[in-house]
């Protein structure tokens, strides 16, 4: 083995030697810091939530119901208040994005795509329910006839191709020619 081999070799095993030692080391992290939220949520708990003792006579649980009504209450309200919060913030901050964008002087353009739409659907979409009017423009149109043209009606006379060269051929048909054309 080369001295550059063994030196890649010693590198690599350091490396390995090290993560391993890095990953040992958060692991005892992780587990400390679980307990530490344990330790956390028993001592939230023992101060918010005391034991529950339930009484025995009527009168005893009817005011225990009276007490947890009005710390739900409480708790309810303390809720909305934080929405509450929580909504304007978010205003807030929409608000001042807004005037960022404002005084930056760029706006994002989104991209533009066809859309596809016939006039009743466009009109339908912009008036809602208003649009009552159908805007079917063929419908308007006038009616045309046509006029047999003198080449149409000659086509439509003729018929099959091998008549027609039959009445054609002969002295008749260079008569009939003839006569046609004065």
């Amino acid at each position: 083995m080369g001295d550059e081999e063994k030196r890649h070799r010693a590198i690599t095993a350091r490396r390995q030697h090290l993560k391993s030692v890095m990953l040992q080391i958060a692991a005892t992290e992780l587990e400390k810091e679980e307990g530490r939220r344990e330790a956390e949520k028993q001592n939230y708990l023992s101060g918010h939530c005391p034991p529950l003792h339930l009484p025995g006579s009527m009168s005893e649980v009817q005011e225990l119901c009276r007490q947890l009504h009005a710390k739900i209450d409480a708790a309810e309200e303390e809720k909305y208040d934080m929405e509450i919060r929580v909504q304007k913030s978010t205003k807030e901050l929409e608000d001042m994005n807004q005037k960022l964008f404002d005084l930056r002087g760029k706006f994002k353009r989104p991209p533009l795509r066809r859309v596809r739409m016939s006039a009743d659907a466009m009109l339908k979409a912009l008036l809602g329910s208003k649009h009552k009017v159908c805007m079917d423009l063929r419908a308007n149109l006038k009616q045309v006839k046509k006029e047999d043209t003198e080449k149409e009606r000659d086509l439509r006379d003729v018929g099959h191709w091998r008549k027609n060269i039959e009445e054609k051929s002969g002295m008749e048909g260079r008569k009939k020619m003839f006569e046609s054309e004065s």
